[in-house]
């Protein structure tokens, strides 16, 4: 191994440390906040706002298009080492942004009302506050849309540190509005809409002040590069239909669900993404830190290091999230009790298949990284997109001919099989990503282990199957033990045995010398 990449294995490493010690912060006070909501709320102004604010992050579809172009043009430039195009990428960027947040206020102002009033299912003693929530969450949303570029230059400099630590500040500003909420006898959830506009306000300008003091690149001036601007557009213009699958795979199936089922299917859904999020994001963080390696590498044509990567990111990250999911999966009603006071109807299976779900898409997310490093995708969205919106289709039909509301579900995990597979293929024309090893060391040894894992917990549930909190730590505790050995043993080689007992011993040598001092 050479110097540059035991540098930057070393930065990675230190930056998914990092990214870690920030989610698990995050996690509990994200879970905590949560439950203050809820509890602040009640179950049906809980499900108002997640879906009038899923409604208004619709609108995401351009701008998700535009921001992942502009974090790969920024990345990549960065990779290069060109200062001066860097600069112009970031100006001509802000510009865009600006522009799309104007279109897009418009357009929800213009669609948005109408709909909310007209077509969405809200009770009458609740549509002035769910106007209240649309005007904010535009507003939120247009200023979340301009801070892209600073947060993107951030990750493209691989600052982790900076990045948890403004997300830890916008986690506790948010905890802090959920508990004021008590304070307030009526108006809560617009009071609460409010809250959450300011916070997005302190945070936009948070990342604009430390970009522009540490980023010489950072300091907008007006520019209007044609011919960049083509490139970002055209890049942009075949994600977008990837990005619009996601919304509607997120936030379509939210809107299904209140056409067909109510505000009340809409709270276990708003709970069931929060516990996905509490968990993915964990796995997030270590394709975060990994993420400008990746494009960093293909710019510099280190291909044999950027695949290692890839296959290195995907087994790990999904490994990872196993960890993560497998005791909730296993306890899903005692960790709803735990957490909530009030549980609504649907939540445990809610929750339990979108882990499912995630752990399929887990696999996929370093291919989407290199696709959009090479940055040819035409085919890739064509593809991935398409089978992304027949999800959307599914559950409509599912719906409209008398399936229960967690048909969504079913639908969405065969589709993320489906996905997965055209992914690696497509990819592998486009790289040269070599498909048996992909599938034989990282999709078949993931495989491999979730059965094992699975079997032997299901076992020991069923031998300490017992509603206590006692039973259940020692029910996870099992589950973690076997899951932990499956993975080193089946799901590790030995090269990487080696290479994961080589790096904690060193780290624990290090720990030992400062102790020492």
């Amino acid at each position: 191994m050479d110097k540059s990449t035991d540098a930057n294995n070393k930065r990675i490493a230190k930056n998914t440390i990092v990214l870690y010690v920030r989610m698990i912060i995050l996690t509990i006070i994200a879970l905590y906040t949560s439950r203050v909501v809820l509890e602040n709320l009640g179950i049906d102004n809980y499900g108002v706002y997640n879906a009038v604010g899923g409604f208004v992050a619709m609108f995401s579809l351009i701008s998700g298009a535009l921001s992942n172009a502009i974090s790969r043009f920024l990345t990549f430039e960065l990779g290069k080492g060109d200062k001066v195009r860097l600069k112009e990428v970031f100006s001509t960027s802000i510009t865009v942004q600006i522009l799309l947040a104007t279109v897009i206020v418009v357009l929800s102002e213009a669609i948005g009302i109408w709909f909310l009033n007209v077509k969405m299912n809200i009770p009458d003693e609740s549509i002035k506050a769910a106007n209240w929530v649309f005007q904010c969450s535009v507003l939120t949303f247009a200023i979340n849309i301009i801070s892209v570029p600073y947060n993107a230059s951030i990750v493209a400099h691989e600052k982790m540190t900076v990045f948890a630590y403004i997300s830890i500040f916008e986690t506790l500003l948010k905890l802090g509005v959920a508990i004021l909420l008590s304070l307030f006898l009526k108006d809560r959830l617009i009071i609460y809409a409010v809250f959450l506009l300011f916070v997005a306000i302190i945070i936009r300008l948070t990342y604009s002040l430390y970009c522009k003091k540490n980023f010489e690149e950072c300091s907008y001036s007006f520019s209007y590069n044609r011919q960049l601007m083509k490139e970002i557009t055209k890049l942009a213009s075949w994600n977008m239909l990837g990005s619009g699958s996601s919304i509607l795979n997120s936030h379509g199936i939210n809107l299904l669900m209140n056409l067909f089922f109510g505000v009340s299917a809409n709270a276990a859904r708003g709970l069931s993404v929060q516990v996905n999020s509490a968990v993915t994001h964990f796995v997030t963080s270590f394709t975060t830190a990994v993420k400008p390696q990746i494009t960093k590498s293909y710019a510099r044509g280190e291909k044999s290091y950027m695949f290692s990567l890839v296959n290195m990111s995907a087994k790990y990250s999904f490994f990872l999230m196993l960890c993560l999911s497998m005791p909730v999966l296993l306890e899903t009603p005692l960790i709803l009790k735990i957490w909530l006071k009030e549980v609504p109807e649907h939540t445990v299976l809610f929750v339990r298949l979108t882990l499912v779900a995630a752990l399929i898409s887990t696999l996929s997310t370093p291919l989407y990284t290199l696709a959009m490093a090479h940055g040819n995708i035409k085919k890739y969205q064509l593809v991935i997109g398409s089978l992304s919106l027949s999800n959307f289709v599914m559950t409509f039909i599912l719906y409209e001919i008398g399936f229960a509301v967690e048909a969504a579900y079913y639908s969405y995990i065969f589709i993320q099989l489906c996905i997965l597979y055209a992914r690696v293929k497509i990819v592998s024309g486009l790289t040269g990503l070599d498909t048996a090893v992909f599938f034989r060391q990282v999709v078949g040894k993931s495989f491999i282990v979730t059965v094992i894992v699975s079997v032997c917990s299901i076992v020991i549930l069923r031998l300490i199957h017992n509603d206590t909190v006692l039973n259940g730590i020692v029910v996870v505790a099992f589950c973690l033990l076997i899951t932990f050995i499956s993975i080193w043993f089946i799901g590790f080689k030995m090269n990487e045995r080696k290479q994961i007992k080589s790096i904690v011993i060193k780290f624990l040598n290090k720990y030992d010398k400062r102790s020492i001092n």
